[in-house]
This record gives structure tokens, sequence and C-alpha cells, in this order.
């Protein structure tokens, strides 16, 4: 097939979406065969295919801040391993320091390489030492990860060995077997072990299925259309990308904005636009230094957020891919909550701070109030039961549209799980499940409502929530009011309540019901 220095339109249409296609096929097998939960009832995952660079080209609809990041773990992976890749491997990450968005977040890796019997228009220079052509990944919340608390998402967390079990690119599958008994010792040996290292291993063996699907299917590209052409399309697909951002750049103007969070430190971004070439520059300085609690969101994560917001402002139907980065400086000081330094605690920057940075950059562009701005993070459980779970709540107002009751917004777009099931695997009752009225803030648009949810336990075990907007309400904007606050409390057997923090670890007993009521979205305009 002919490659032409500028892409055919129907082609790039179909490649476009026969790469997306691939990675929703890798989520549909990773779904199916996946025993956790998280995984096969919260769809707590993501797939993506990369190219041989490390650079993303498409991804299924799955979780933006796993989306975003990724890259960068794949590029860690070539890095450090470049040179003793092999057909057959498979790698685990989860470093937050290298690509990773936190502890529970587990990334495997597998690199594709040309089968000997396609045909290859640009043979290998060196036939000992193939280079892959591309690479896929998945990635899974998995249910415990060892660390200080069950389900690895202690609040009060000050370093990320409290969090868990670091895998850096580490050797799951080495050319075509399974390391079992490496990747149990890896589980076992540390300070705050792994509590279930069963599911572990079978959720990672779901993850070498979904990455197999990836292979076997662009292999099958490689076949019907040659290598050349599916790695040019590559390229246009990204360029397509790349070219679709800097036409919604070229509408916005500069704008600033700083947000407080509830434990007083601050995120400052500053965007600027330079129109002569459809570029911007978003500043982070300004930005609180590194914390001392696990708020510290990774430089991956700060950055998926960033591709996030500019990715929603396209109208255009393109995948979130590396292209989008492009007319995006961004500017991150070293040392500040949004890029620390090793081994600072980061297990909440990936699921709240990740929130905050989306906010504050919808109100530095003006285009949107907050939105809940958390993940409401509730996790249970003991040496037995390890759960986890995000809560939904109210979106914020823009500027022709109001926010959306109860959903999950920005940086997660995960499930809750289904009563049914919850009940079924775990020693616990959901009482009651609601909207939250009257949460959202009102204005010319209005924001969403919050949710309100009861969990009664059967038995004793400890509960965590990670959480945000306690205190500090999201914000409204052009004249819109706040958004509600939400509010953690327990509801004790004997009907005594006690009210919690943003974040808080507890001891449930027999009959005790945790309540989480949840923030309401920002309001958008005045009320005329």
């Amino acid at each position: 097939m002919q490659i032409k220095s500028q892409p055919d339109p129907i082609r790039l249409e179909i490649f476009k979406n026969l790469y997306q296609f691939i990675a929703e096929q890798m989520g549909i097998v990773l779904q199916n065969t996946a025993t956790s939960v998280n995984i096969k009832e919260r769809l707590d995952f993501s797939c993506a295919i990369f190219d041989s660079s490390g650079l993303l080209v498409a991804n299924a609809p799955h979780i933006p801040v796993h989306l975003g990041s990724m890259s960068e773990s794949v590029r860690s992976l070539i890095n450090d391993k470049g040179d003793t890749l092999k057909p057959g491997n498979v790698y685990l990450s989860n470093n937050p320091y290298n690509g990773g968005t936190h502890l529970p977040d587990v990334t495997a890796i597998t690199p594709v390489f040309l089968e000997s019997s396609e045909n290859n228009p640009s043979p290998m220079p060196n036939a000992q030492c193939p280079m892959p052509i591309f690479f896929v990944a998945s990635r899974g919340h998995q249910a415990d990860m060892g660390g200080i608390t069950p389900g690895s998402m202690p609040p009060d967390s000050t370093t990320v060995e409290e969090e868990g079990i670091l895998f850096d690119n580490f050797l799951l599958v080495e050319e075509g077997k399974f390391r079992e008994n490496s990747v149990r010792q890896h589980l076992s040996n540390h300070t705050y072990p792994a509590r279930n290292p069963d599911q572990n291993i079978a959720d990672f063996k779901a993850q070498i299925a979904a990455n197999e699907r990836g292979v076997q299917e662009l292999r099958k590209m490689v076949s019907q259309y040659e290598l050349d052409t599916v790695q040019a399309y590559m390229t246009f697909v990204q360029a397509n990308a790349e070219e679709s951002v800097r036409r919604a750049i070229a509408v916005l103007k500069d704008g600033s904005f700083t947000y407080k969070m509830d434990d007083g430190s601050q995120i400052q971004v500053k965007v600027t636009i330079h129109p002569e070439n459809r570029s911007a520059t978003i500043d982070f300085t300004g930005t609180s230094l590194q914390l001392n609690s696990n708020f510290n969101a990774p430089k991956a994560v700060t950055q998926a957020a960033v591709l996030y917001v500019f990715r929603t402002l396209v109208d255009d139907n393109i995948p979130l891919n590396a292209g989008c980065l492009n007319p995006l400086e961004i500017i991150i000081p070293v040392g500040c909550m949004l890029n620390p330094t090793y081994p600072a605690a980061v297990v909440a920057g990936n699921v709240e701070t990740s929130q905050t940075i989306v906010d504050a950059l919808y109100g530095a562009l003006g285009v949107m109030a907050a939105s809940q701005g958390t993940m409401n993070n509730f996790t249970f459980g003991n040496e037995q039961y390890q759960y986890y779970e995000t809560i939904c709540g109210g979106s914020g107002a823009g500027i022709d549209f109001d926010g959306t009751d109860g959903v999950h917004s920005h940086m997660t777009n995960s499930r809750l799980t289904d009563p049914e099931v919850l009940e079924t695997r775990y020693p616990v009752l959901l009482e009651s499940f609601s909207l939250r009225p009257d949460s959202g803030g009102k204005g010319k648009y209005s924001g969403g409502n919050g949710v309100v949810r009861r969990i009664r336990f059967l038995e004793p075990m400890t509960a965590n929530i990670l959480s945000g907007h306690r205190v500090v309400s999201p914000f409204g904007l052009n004249g819109g009011e706040a958004g509600k606050l939400g509010r953690n409390w327990i509801q004790r057997q004997n009907g005594i309540e006690e009210n919690l923090d943003s974040t808080a670890t507890v001891e449930m007993k027999t009959g005790d019901v945790f309540v989480i009521e949840t923030p309401g979205g920002g309001g958008f305009g005045q009320i005329s």
C-alpha cells in the first residue's frame, strides 16, 4: 500500500476507530476474566495501545486519570529495559515516580513484536535483538496492595511505603512463562504485605490476557495493511488529535485560578494562550509545596488532568492520545504537591487532587463551575475482606448547561458495585442510596446534586474515608452559587452519631452505619 505524506480522510477515520476498537476489545477481555469486584463490577481499569516510542495512540473510554498517565509508565519501561525486551515478556509497574498514579493502580505492559512469518517491508536491523513495533497496556485498580490499612487507600499515610507494595518494571511473564513464585514473593516480602495475593495474581492474569488480545489484534492489523501503513496512520491519528486541540485553544483566553483545598493547601494555575501558533502554557507555579499528607499528585497524574481538560474542549471525535499534549507546555515546579519527590505519599493525589486540578483549570478558563471535586473514596476490610469504591456526586454547571445529579465526574469513570453483588461478596447491607436534594449550587444554570449512601456493617471491620470538599465548597462561577459541602459520619448501633473529617479511619462494629453525603456541583451565572 502506498504511503502518502498526508492521510486519506477515509482511511484516517478507519484507523482511528480500529485502534480504539482494539483497546475496547482488551477491556472486554479484562472485565470478563478478572475476579475482583473492582475490575469486574466497578470497571476501575483502562486499556490502551502505544507506538514504538511509548506514546499513546488510542484508548478505550475508560478512566481518564489512568489514560493520561499510562504513557509515562510505558516510556519508563523503554528507558529501563529497552535493550532486554523480548517477545512473550510482560511487565508490571505501579511506581508513582515512573508514570504510576498510586499503588493500587497496577499496569501490565506487553511489548508487541512483529511475527517472523509476517511480511515486513522494513527489516529489523538486528535479527538477534528485535525491537517492539508497539506496546499494549492495561491498568487495573487492585482491591489490596498491602499498606497500613485494608484496601491500600490509607487516609493518614505519610510515605509511599505505607500505601503498599511497589512494582517498578517487574518482569511478570518471561518469554511466555508466568513467574508466579517471584510475584508471590514480591507481594509478601514487605513491611505491609498484600492481604489477598491470590486475588492479585488472578487479576494480573486477566491483565495478561487483555494485553494478549491487543497483541493479536495489532498483528492482524499489520497482516492486513502492512506495518508501514499501520505505523504511518498511528502518526496521522496523533497529528489529527493535535490539530483538533489547537483549534480548541484558538478560541480560549488567558486566565488564572487559585483553588483552596480542605487541608489549607492550594493549587494555583495560570493559563497563557499563544494565538500565533494556537498553543497554551499551563503554569502551576505558586502551588503549595509537597505535603506531609498523601494528597501529593505524581507528575503523571497532573499531566493526565491537563490532558483531560483540553481533550474535553474538543468537539471532534478523536481518541485521547499523545498528540493532544503537543500544543501544551506544562510547568510543574519540582517539589510542589503536583510534582512530589520520593518517598512522598500519593494515594489521595491520584483520586482527590486530580479532581481539584481539573476544576482549577476549568475555573481559569471560565468554562465550568466546580464539580463535586472528590471521588469520596470509601474502603473497608480486614484480613479476609478488602473493598474499595468511589461514590458519585454533582457535576458543575457550565456556560450553557446545568450540572448532572449523582454522576462520577472528570478523572474517574467507574461504576458503583451493584447492591446484590456488594451484599453477596461482603458482610454489609446497603441500607439506602439516594440523591441529596438541593445540594447543587443555584445559578442561571444549576449544579448537579450529590448523593447519600448508607452502609450497615454486619461484622466488625476497619473503614476508611478519603474525600474532599467537606470544608471548602465546590465553587460556583460567574455569579453562580457554590455546591453544598459533603459530610462523613457514623451512626452507631446505640444511636450515637459521630462526625468525621474529610479523611478518617474508624473501627466499625456490628450494626454500625457509615453515612457518606457527597457534595453538589457549583452553579454557573447569576439568576436573572
